[in-house]
């Protein structure tokens, strides 16, 4: 059956509804409930509408990009319960699913904003042994988790949180009520060397890790080491040096007096360095100029540096050597007589006579020795006022544990006096040659003086043989030169002589 004209829309709405015929009362009541419907329809659809936006625009910042709205309805004119109910119950069941998804992306944003993060990475500790060690862990944003301190090579728990849980005395963990914790190891021991580990109880879990160095300085072993050596000369020394600590000292030789040390091989023949490393120093030929002291220094880098001093004695016969083994002086002075003298072990040293009388230090005889080395001896013997009878000769005599030497000095007398006893005959004469009378001459005695006082020159020839005398006894001396320029005062006072008695001499130069 097909319905037209104005009664085809009731018609068809009758026809949707219900097949059975129309009442007015019953078409009434379901207009007013569809108005009632649709009323409400459109107030909840409005305000799930402002809803979804705000939670749309809110998750779209928090995930950068712009969601579009999935809960959106397509508005529709039909105004049948069929289409009425399936909007209705789509949007019942997109709504929780909405508010759930804005949920997670909410407390997803608040857990890794306040999830527990380390400020600073743990830091490696070195400490010498003994002292005390210290490590600090920054942690924000804690919340309820705890910090834990474990040693991880041992797997030991050592503290959580503020509470210490092994039993260790020298451990402490402090806080200071915000962010840091301390591990304190105090006087530490080799022990407590390893990897320690601050860590936090997240899931997973978050930790940091360090490394504890314990560090001990060097030490010498004295019972491995060797100390002072004897040995003769030509021989061979080994000089042993052994110390302990961590990490393993290294060792290295020196002379105290900063000398050269000298190794000898049979490849290499000889080498000389100022340093040289090693535990043993072997020295071979070992000649007097190597005796002295030897230093062992250790080092680790952990201060201090230790050392040892070895002493190392070279034993040989005495050495005497003479610089002046002929020495001379004029009578009355001061004279110095000297020995060098070397020796190992250590000499007695003397001075005698060649007679073999020994020489006893008083006030005319004075005795030194001057060390200038370990082995060398400078032996001096002061004459004073010399007399005649110290002429002759001397001897300085060494001895040691091993042998003796002996060294031989001559002391003349210089001559020098000679020279001025000369010097004054000559002035007297001088002094002659200004008087007119004779008798004025000193030291003429009266007798000479008439023998001198003769014919045929006489005078002259007495005076020429006592210039004879004087020329023989000058040059005898080798201090006391005579010439023509000593003789011509002479000369002078003759020929005054002569002319006071009147006579005229014959003159032979």
């Amino acid at each position: 059956m097909t319905i037209t004209g104005e009664g085809s829309r009731s018609a068809s709405r009758w026809w949707c509804c219900s097949q059975k015929a129309p009442n007015h009362h019953q078409l009434a009541r379901d207009s007013r409930k569809r108005t009632r419907h649709r009323t409400t329809h459109k107030r909840r659809e409005s305000a799930m509408k402002r809803t979804k936006t705000a939670a749309t625009t809110t998750t779209a910042r928090m995930e950068g990009t712009v969601v579009p709205s999935i809960l959106e309805l397509p508005p529709t004119d039909s105004c049948s319960h069929t289409s009425f109910n399936y909007k209705f119950y789509r949007y019942q069941y997109l709504r929780p699913v909405a508010i759930l998804y804005i949920a997670l992306a909410v407390i997803l944003a608040n857990v890794s904003a306040f999830e527990p993060d380390f400020v600073y990475p743990l830091e490696n500790v070195t400490v010498a042994k003994g002292r005390d060690a210290t490590f600090t862990c920054v942690v924000n944003n804690l919340g309820g988790y705890r910090v834990a301190w474990i040693k991880a090579d041992a797997k030991a728990i050592l503290a959580i949180h503020e509470h210490v849980i092994t039993n260790n005395g020298r451990l402490s963990v402090t806080h200071n009520d915000y962010n840091t914790w301390t591990l304190v190891i105090r006087n530490v021991k080799m022990e407590d060397r390893g990897v320690y580990m601050c860590q936090v109880n997240t899931d997973p879990m978050k930790m940091q890790t360090a490394f504890l160095e314990v560090v001990i300085p060097p030490d010498i072993i004295y019972e491995e080491t060797s100390g002072d050596m004897m040995v003769p000369e030509g021989g061979s020394a080994k000089l042993i040096c052994k110390a302990r600590g961590y990490p393993k000292p290294k060792i290295v030789w020196r002379r105290e007096d900063g000398r050269e040390i000298i190794a000898r091989n049979g490849t290499h023949g000889k080498m000389k360095a100022t340093i040289v490393e090693g535990e043993m120093l072997s020295l071979t030929k070992v000649t007097r100029s190597e005796m002295g002291a030897y230093m062992c220094i250790a080092s680790n880098g952990v201060p201090p540096s230790v050392s040892k001093r070895l002493k190392l004695q070279v034993h040989f016969h005495p050495l005497i050597q003479v610089p002046n083994q002929l020495v001379g002086a004029p009578l009355g002075t001061d004279v110095t007589l000297i020995c060098n003298v070397e020796a190992s072990p250590k000499a007695i040293n003397y001075w005698q006579r060649e007679n073999g009388e020994m020489i006893i230090s008083n006030e005319r005889y004075l005795m030194n020795e001057n060390e200038s080395s370990m082995y060398a001896v400078q032996m001096t013997l002061v004459i004073r006022k010399l007399h005649k009878s110290d002429m002759g000769g001397y001897k300085c005599i060494s001895k040691n544990s091993i042998g003796d030497a002996e060294g031989t000095i001559r002391l003349y007398e210089m001559e020098l006096q000679k020279k001025t006893k000369s010097a004054h005959r000559v002035n007297s004469v001088e002094d002659t040659s200004g008087n007119d009378e004779i008798n004025s001459t000193p030291n003429i005695d009266q007798s000479d003086e008439s023998n001198k006082i003769h014919k045929n020159g006489r005078l002259y020839k007495g005076l020429q043989a006592g210039e004879h005398d004087l020329i023989s006894s000058s040059t005898s001396d080798a201090s006391v030169r005579v010439g023509p320029v000593t003789l011509w005062p002479l000369v002078v006072g003759a020929l005054a002589l002569a002319l006071s008695h009147g006579n005229t001499p014959r003159v032979r130069c």
